[in-house]
């Protein structure tokens, strides 16, 4: 299957050489013994990762692709200093986490908007030789070459930070309830893996108050494992405040089966202490139950599970509540109030 959302790419950034310094004396009419008057090269370019809240995916970045800035220019005569390089700036989305491609070491995890990260720093510019004059050495003939720029290959991996996250089987109902409770317009259809990327939402509540929802991609047994889409899935689960459990009615696994698989999945995955993360259970697509098949459901899941159809409208304020309420305990909790 292919997927216009691109969250893990690896790329290659090349800053520009420093230009060269040169030797050079002042040659006029009438001053035959000119002193030294070479200038120095311009600083190498460097590129630059920079954070755009408007992104939200990797997509415009081609993986394996090289980014370059310009080489200094060298220096000129009469003390000229050269042109510095042109620097490179790439931009990326929050929640961008740069490793290095070669020793998998963490870098830098760019959260913030605007957060600038030196991905590769411009060489050194080369001294021309007017630098070199001395008391003792009043023409000198020596200039320096400009360095080189870093040179480095960096993996780019982007975890999506939403204040919550909805988790659940394929076709649990995930994709519906983020488009009956946001502006969203997932793709929804009744067949696994329709979400093929994790989608975002903005739910907007009163007095200005609102929210960041997540749809991730479904899960199956086997995820952490690598299974369906398991290893792209659980890699942003971590950046979420809150997970909601999406348990739908209506599928071959039951409800307590989808709850076990998908918590069991992101446990053995790692990274994740669930322990200290708000968890709300939420049986959907309660429109294909009676009323004793939603008891009989409700009596096997944890306490406080919430019974919702997305369809119907049924529960949807009480959903909308409860996590009104979680993301506001989860910023003040953040924000050590």
């Amino acid at each position: 299957m292919s997927s216009r959302f691109i969250d893990l790419v690896t790329i290659e950034v090349r800053a520009g050489r420093g230009g060269h310094g040169i030797v050079s004396f002042r040659r006029e009419a009438h001053i035959p013994r000119g002193g030294p008057n070479g200038g120095d090269g311009g600083r190498g370019g460097s590129v630059r990762l920079v954070v755009d809240p408007k992104l939200v995916t990797l997509a415009d970045i081609r993986n394996g692709s090289v980014f370059r800035a310009t080489s200094g220019e060298p220096g000129g005569g009469a003390n000229r200093t050269g042109k510095g390089g042109k620097d490179n700036e790439l931009t990326v989305p929050p929640g961008t986490m740069v490793y290095d491609a070669d020793t998998g070491e963490l870098l830098v995890d760019m959260t913030e908007p605007g957060q600038v990260y030196a991905a590769a720093a411009g060489g050194a510019p080369g001294r021309g030789n007017a630098s070199f004059t001395t008391s003792t050495n009043r023409a000198p003939r020596v200039a320096t070459k400009g360095e080189p720029g870093e040179t480095r290959r960096l993996r780019l991996e982007l975890r999506l930070i939403a204040d919550a996250g909805m988790v659940g089987v394929p076709n649990a109902g995930k994709s519906t309830i983020l488009a009956t409770v946001t502006a969203a317009r997932p793709k929804v259809a009744g067949y696994p893996f329709t979400t093929l990327h994790p989608g975002l939402g903005l739910v907007r509540r009163a007095r200005g108050f609102s929210f960041v929802l997540a749809d991730l991609p479904g899960l199956i047994e086997g995820a952490s494992e690598g299974a369906g889409l398991g290893l792209r899935f659980l890699r942003h689960v971590h950046r979420n405040r809150i997970l909601v459990y999406i348990l739908g009615a209506g599928l071959p696994l039951t409800p307590l089966e989808q709850y076990r698989t998908v918590r069991g999945e992101i446990e053995a995955h790692g990274g994740t202490d669930l322990e200290k993360i708000e968890e709300i259970t939420v049986l959907s697509k309660t429109d294909l139950l009676d009323q004793d098949g939603i008891a009989a459901a409700l009596a096997e899941l944890p306490p406080d599970t919430l019974a919702i159809s997305a369809a119907t409208g049924a529960g949807i304020d009480e959903l909308l509540a409860r996590l009104s309420a979680a993301v506001v305990a989860a910023r003040r909790a953040e924000a050590g109030e």
